[in-house]
């Protein structure tokens, strides 16, 4: 290329003028205006500069690899037509060219090597010969003078060994030979012939030097020779010819390796024992396995468990144990600990969710509470104008169910509580998830042991009541009475003055009901309800069953945001995405506004009733969360297991005669399990109990049938049915199987059973009284009193006891029972008759004979 100006070349690089001198100065040349010209030299200096300071490497390569593959193919002759084979041969080939300064160097590092080689050859040649000269003249010495002594030969071999030794210092004190460079060195084959002097491995390096101060400290030639025969073996190298490419065969040189000095490191240890036990600080979470608190104290678990065990606490290795047990024993074992803070980590990604933007007025939600019977459902079929206590077993409600009601006066979402004794829980989860209690006291029955519980409820949750006084139609209609008995229980009308609106209506003629919808939404304009649409989807789960062909269904009711098709939801310990949302009516929607319950398809599984719901960004975090919160609920249920105290293993022997009901129960929905656990669990005392060996949504399987064969259980069904597989295993066993759509009817029947299970109770009744008035021989009976009936009637086959003093002496039966001589079962009161005693005969004048009788008296809880 032609020599152009700086200023030209500034223009074909793209870079300012005073930019490109400036990198020139630095690469040293000498340029200082844009006219100067620029040779192709000083463009390749530039250029290598350039390249240096942005760490390429500017060096030309010493060596280049080409690398070629061919493939063939051949036919086989031991088959002919169809039957021949063709075979792929494929060859690969690999040549290697090497620059010619390296080659050059390589020649010189020969040269250096051949002459090292003779010059060690000849010293050792010179070396052998002086030895075997002053042999010959010592043994020349031995035979004139005859007194060749062990000593005089170990000094005539010194100088040998000596002569070797320096040899070998000769040896090490050469100049370490460079490796040499192949140049143009052609191979056919796949592999490399190239062999390579490898440097010595650190491993390598430090036994070698072990080895050489060993021979240094060795006091006589013995050791010597050891240390000689340990000496490193020597490493060849393969010479390619230069100017013959084929290679007539290899030449081999003696390469010595160079051996450091001994240093200090190596004679001294790297490692000091501590001079006492390390004890570390011990962190104790909530609960803790016994294994895991050995692992951490840095002891044995059988010491950690004969700790226990002085502390009267029997555990096992994988049991856990409760955060101050785990104190106890790190203070009884000397250790310093620190209680490890709950880490609540659902906490942080929940508190992550942003819930703000424009808040619009929602519509109230509802909860009709009170008394079984008092007409709560028909209140809300009025309204809805629907017959759902048609539909409802027993004429009862067993669920809580969600409705949004659009009337004239807005919109309003109704929960229908159950009101029955058992659904306690229903009940106060109802009161925690409203805004306002409409609580249905019927006219003609007043106020009743659930009316009073539901009232509790509203005031534990601080929501406001409106009393809805049902059936005023009936003509033994009371308000006045409902009123003074609710005023009894601090529930104040407003015309009394208090701030309880009463609205006296009949869910049977529609009487009052506008006025009741007013009175609830004037109450909530009071309470000012609000909600942000836009924000993510949170509330409250209402209700969840478990179906065989969708799987996992749940009850949500929206408290804040829209829950949308698609969203994941988080519900306890169970999450997923919503596959489908369907209105109280079944009709699918696609979003579900604040304040509207909405069922949801595609959950893992059936969340507990009044479980919180949220809405995450991605179902990882959602599993996170259920996984986490699942683990949780699992430690506490081992931390809730009572440890099996000494003292506590001697007073339950004596409860073995506890008699126990196993039952395998399955519900349609999550409500009512929880509500049906809880009612079974109650009934019992000290000699007879329920124990529910298995309960779950769903239908009966063939797992819970094998269950009962095995526990000796009875399965009952509420609103479930079982398979055809559960079936007949029932049936091969003989399984009691109940089926029942109303809960009251279950708990009386456990009622039942359990009381034939109580032991019969025993009542005694005195039948009869006589006075001995005087005593008689026989020779068959022996002693027989002569007595008269003083009270009641005396039996023969009835027990009796013998009062002396009005003291009993004696219990037993009587022998035999006469009047005059004849043998008779009865004696009536103020007759006169003979009795003997069996197997007493101490009886006395003036003793009275009583006779009673045992009444079995059937127990019941």
């Amino acid at each position: 290329m032609a020599e152009v100006t700086v200023a030209k070349l500034a223009e074909i690089v793209g870079a300012p003028v005073d930019r490109l001198l400036m990198q020139m100065k630095e690469a040293g040349l000498e340029h200082s205006t844009a006219k100067e010209l620029v040779s192709d030299d000083e463009k390749q200096t530039l250029l290598a500069f350039l390249k240096r300071s942005h760490g390429e490497n500017t060096d030309t390569p010493k060596k280049i690899t080409l690398k070629r593959k061919v493939t063939t193919q051949l036919k086989s002759s031991a088959g002919q037509g169809r039957n021949a084979k063709t075979v792929n041969v494929e060859v690969r080939k690999k040549r290697t060219y090497v620059k010619r300064s390296a080659l050059e160097a390589k020649k010189s590092a020969e040269m250096l090597e051949v002459e090292v080689s003779r010059q060690e050859e000849e010293a050792i040649i010179a070396a052998q010969e002086a030895a075997k000269r002053e042999a010959e003249e010592t043994e020349q010495l031995a035979k004139e003078k005859g007194e060749a002594t062990v000593a005089e030969e170990q000094q005539i071999e010194q100088p040998l060994e000596e002569a070797r030794e320096a040899q070998a210092d000769e040896v090490e004190s050469e100049p370490e030979v460079q490796q040499p460079i192949q140049d143009e060195v052609e191979t056919d084959s796949e592999e490399d012939e190239t062999v390579e002097i490898k440097e010595l491995s650190e491993h390598e390096r430090r036994r070698l030097e072990r080895e050489e101060i060993e021979a240094l400290k060795a006091p006589d030639k013995k050791s010597k020779k050891v240390a000689k025969s340990k000496a490193p073996k020597k490493k060849w190298i393969e010479e390619a010819d230069e100017e013959d490419i084929e290679r007539p065969g290899p030449k081999r040189s003696y390469v010595q390796p160079k051996l450091a000095k001994p240093t200090k490191f190596l004679q001294q240890h790297s490692f000091s024992k501590p001079a006492a036990p390390v004890l570390k600080e011990v962190s104790i979470p909530e609960t803790i396995l016994v294994s895991e608190l050995a692992q951490r104290m840095s002891v044995k678990a059988t010491d950690v468990i004969k700790c226990l065990m002085k502390m009267d606490v029997m555990a096992t290795i994988n049991q856990a144990i409760d955060q101050e047990t785990a104190v106890l024993v790190a203070e009884e074992m000397g250790r310093q600990y620190k209680l490890e803070e709950p880490k609540n980590f659902e906490q942080g990604i929940l508190s992550e969710i942003s819930y703000e933007g424009k808040e619009v007025a929602r519509a109230p939600v509802v909860t009709v509470m009170g008394h079984v019977d008092h007409g709560k459902t028909s209140l809300l079929d009025y309204i809805r104008e629907t017959k759902v206590t048609a539909r409802e077993s027993g004429g009862i409600t067993q669920h809580i169910g969600a409705y949004h009601v659009e009337t004239d006066k807005g919109m309003v979402c109704f929960l229908d509580t159950p009101g029955h004794a058992a659904f306690t829980a229903m009940r106060a989860r109802g009161a925690q998830a409203t805004d306002i209690v409409i609580l249905v006291v019927a006219a003609d029955d007043g106020v009743m042991p659930q009316t009073e519980e539901a009232i509790q409820h509203a005031r534990s949750a601080g929501v406001p009541v409106v009393v809805a006084i049902n059936k005023i139609d009936k003509e033994e209609a009371d308000v006045d009475r409902v009123k003074n008995e609710l005023a009894a229980k601090d529930v104040i009308p407003e015309e009394w003055g208090g701030d309880v609106q009463f609205m006296p209506v009949s869910a049977h003629t529609g009487e009052g009901v506008d006025q009741l919808l007013e009175a609830v939404l004037l109450q909530a304009e009071i309470l000012e309800l609000k909600a942000v649409p836009e924000a993510p989807a949170k509330g409250v789960v209402v209700e969840a069953r478990l179906d065989k062909g969708r799987g996992g269904i749940a009850t949500l009711l929206v408290q804040n945001g829209t829950l949308r098709q698609g969203a994941i939801i988080l519900a306890g310990q169970v999450y997923g995405r919503a596959r489908a949302l369907m209105d109280e009516n079944g009709k699918p929607v696609k979003s579900a506004g604040p304040s509207i319950p909405v069922e949801v398809l595609g959950l893992t599984g059936t969340p507990n009733a009044g479980d919180d719901f949220f809405v995450l960004k991605n179902e990882k975090q959602a599993r996170e969360i259920a996984e986490y919160r699942r683990q949780q609920h699992k430690e506490a249920t081992q931390a809730k297991q009572q440890a099996v105290h000494l003292e506590n293993l001697f007073a339950n022997m004596g409860e073995g005669q506890v008699q126990v009901l196993n039952i395998v129960l399955k519900t349609d929905v999550r409500g009512s399990l929880e509500a049906l656990s809880t009612a079974l669990e109650n009934i019992g005392n000290e000699e007879v109990k329920v124990a529910i060996v298995s309960s779950g949504v769903g239908g009966i399987s063939e797992t819970d049938a094998n269950l009962a064969v095995s526990t000796g259980a009875v399965v009952i069904g509420f609103n479930v049915r079982a398979d055809a597989s559960a079936r007949k295993v029932i049936e091969e066993n003989g399984i009691d199987l109940r089926y029942y759509s109303v809960i009251y009817d279950i708990v009386d029947d456990v009622k039942n059973a359990l009381s034939g299970m109580l032991s019969p109770e025993y009542k005694e009744t005195i039948v009869g009284v006589a006075e001995v008035r005087d005593i008689f021989t026989s020779p068959k009976f022996g002693s027989i009193a002569g007595s008269m009936v003083i009270e009641g009637t005396i039996f023969r086959n009835k027990p009796i006891r013998v009062l002396r003093d009005d003291v009993v002496i004696y219990e037993g039966e009587l022998e035999s029972l006469r009047r005059f001589k004849d043998d008779t079962n009865e004696v009536r009161n103020g007759m006169e008759c003979g009795i003997g005693v069996k197997n007493y005969t101490d009886v006395r004048v003036g003793d009275k004979i009583e006779v009673f009788d045992l009444i079995v008296v059937e127990r019941t809880l």
